[in-house]
C-alpha cells in the first residue's frame, strides 16, 4: 500500500512549484475538450500517478480526498467521492480525476473572493464577464437551484454534484 502522507507531500510540492512559475511561460493547449494546458493535465497526470503507483491506470477512491488535498483542494465532506465511483468497485480512472481536478479549478474561477462559495455576486460577476442577459432573480434562481444546504451559496461539492448531475464533468 502506498504511503498517502508521503504521496500527498509530494502531489503538493509539485503542483504548487510547477502552477507557481507558470505566470510568463507560454501554455501547449489541449486538442481536446479540456480547457486545461497540456503542461496543466500532465502536472494533474504525476499527482495521479503518485496513487497509482502499480500502473493499473485507476486509483483508489479512498485515495481520492488525500490527492485532491494535495493538489491544493479542500472538500468539505466526501459525499461527493462516493458519486465519482461509477462503477462501484472502489476505483476512479484518470479521466474521472481529471474531471474532478478540473471542476475544483472552474469552481475557484467563479469563486474570485476565496470563500468558499459561489455566491450571487460571484454568479452575477461572471455572467458579465461573458456578457450573459440573465436576471437577477434568475441568477438567485441558480443559486437557490444549487444551493443543497441552503446557505446562500454553492460551495465546492454542491457544484461538482450540479455538473455530474448535468454532465458537464464528463
Amino acid at each position: 500500500m502506498p504511503n498517502r502522507s508521503g504521496n500527498a507531500t509530494q502531489a503538493k510540492t509539485h503542483f504548487s512549484a510547477s502552477t507557481s512559475s507558470r505566470g510568463s511561460s507560454k501554455r501547449k493547449k489541449r486538442k481536446t475538450g479540456s480547457k486545461l494546458t497540456l503542461e496543466q493535465e500532465e502536472e494533474i497526470r504525476e499527482a495521479f500517478n503518485l496513487f497509482d503507483p502499480d500502473g493499473t491506470g485507476v486509483m483508489d477512491v479512498k485515495d481520492l480526498k488525500v490527492a485532491i488535498h494535495a493538489l491544493g483542494f479542500e472538500p468539505k465532506d466526501e459525499g461527493f467521492i462516493n458519486e465519482v465511483d461509477h462503477h462501484e468497485n472502489g476505483t476512479i480512472n484518470f479521466e474521472t480525476f481529471l474531471a474532478i481536478v478540473e471542476t475544483k479549478m472552474i469552481f475557484n474561477l467563479f469563486d474570485d473572493d476565496a470563500t468558499g462559495k459561489i455566491t450571487f455576486k460571484n454568479l452575477k460577476r461572471v455572467a458579465k464577464e461573458l456578457g450573459e442577459d440573465i436576471t437577477d432573480d434568475q441568477l438567485r434562481e441558480m443559486i437557490e437551484e444549487a444551493d443543497l444546504n441552503g446557505d446562500g451559496g454553492v460551495d465546492q461539492d454542491e457544484f461538482i454534484r450540479l455538473l455530474a448531475k448535468t454532465n458537464l464533468s464528463n
